[in-house]
């Protein structure tokens, strides 16, 4: 018999969970949460126990033993910058999972992964959380000292796609440079050079195209005249920026098939929306483009958006002359995680320290 595999991904209202053996999926499936019953808890981390019990509630009811793992791995948190890798997931690491720099529901993976793994018997890991940061020096000063640029993103499945692409087109990460657009919820565009990450939006509150619930990059001076107009609470602005920007402030949704739904039946406002989105992330495509010096060898688009072909063309048309323009739509980060996993079980790489 082969490595078993538990992979676990926590959303603010889902808790995904595939179980494999080896390269091939036994499991999965996905939890889904409601308002009402995420709501009735003041914290995120308060949710643990709770989702455990789901997991493992799940696991049970689809005839499967926990004792029959041979690693559990979760999306990692947002934790302190560090090079990407699968880690162990350690007593520092949790402290710092729990009392994390941002409340998010990515927090939680790690946390329900050494749980479960410790139930099981077996190690718990992460690989590339949100905060992997491998950028350039350069990339991080902005116009103003104590508004340094930070790297948080989607960078399991930037790798994953990254590393893909390389294995189907017989080319080696390490030796490569590749613009990878994940687009999702949040948007983020990466330079890939030779294997780190040099330069990467902030895609969670920063800056970079605007997204389904992100505001992305911001015209200063209005954004303070906003901040002082008294008409918002600190709390609020937050979740502009994080969560209720974007397609969702700027349209009411935060669905681009809903907008394009709209489209369809003649909305010209959603039209020119959408238009200035995909207009900005092919712009971001293009920042991505010189911090590789031009010298780009392909153009890779993901995450759930990229399943929308009109978007994908409209970034085609505008980038495809800087390289050749790669679909590869969806997430794919729970196949991501247990691919991360068996690495270590075979012994192929060794698990990093998180310290």
């Amino acid at each position: 018999m082969g490595y078993k595999v538990l992979a676990i991904n926590p959303g603010s209202t889902s808790t995904k969970v595939a179980l494999y053996e080896e390269e091939r999926p036994l499991l999965e499936f996905t939890l889904r949460h409601t308002t009402e019953e995420v709501s009735r808890f003041g914290d995120i981390i308060e949710q643990l126990d709770w989702r455990r019990g789901l997991i493992l509630s799940a696991l049970r009811e689809k005839g499967f033993a926990i004792k029959e793992l041979s690693v559990v791995i979760g999306r990692g948190g947002l934790i302190r910058p560090i090079p990407a890798g699968v880690y162990e997931v350690n007593s520092r690491m949790r402290y710092d999972l729990r009392h994390a720099q941002m409340k998010h529901a990515c927090n939680l993976g790690g946390l329900l992964a050494a749980q479960i793994a410790h139930m099981a018997g077996v190690k718990a890991y992460i690989a590339d959380p949100p905060v992997v940061d491998e950028m350039d020096d350069v990339a991080r000063i902005s116009g103003m000292p104590m508004c340094p640029r930070k790297s948080i993103f989607h960078a399991l499945n930037q790798k994953a796609i990254a590393r893909l692409h390389c294995q189907r087109s017989g080319i080696v990460y390490e030796r490569t440079n590749l613009i990878v657009a994940h687009m999702g919820g949040g948007i983020s565009v990466a330079a890939h050079r030779q294997g780190r990450i040099v330069d990467v939006n902030n895609a969670l509150d920063g800056d970079g195209p605007f997204a389904p619930d992100r505001a992305g990059s911001l015209p200063s001076a209005e954004l303070i005249k906003v901040c002082f107009s008294g008409k918002y609470t600190e709390e609020e602005l937050y979740k502009f920026v994080s969560s209720k920007g974007g397609l969702v402030a700027l349209l009411g949704t935060n669905s681009v098939i809903h907008v394009m739904e709209r489209i369809a039946a003649g909305d010209e406002r959603a039209r020119k929306v959408m238009d200035a989105m995909c207009y900005n992330i092919s712009k971001q495509i293009g920042a991505m483009a010189a911090a590789l010096s031009g010298r780009v060898d392909g153009i890779l688009l993901t995450g759930g958006i990229a399943f929308n072909e009109p978007v994908t063309e409209y970034i085609r048309e505008r980038c495809s002359f800087i390289a050749p323009v790669t679909v590869y739509p969806g997430e794919n980060e729970l196949e991501s995680l247990v691919m991360n996993a068996l690495v270590v079980l075979r012994g192929e790489i060794e698990p990093k320290v998180y310290k």
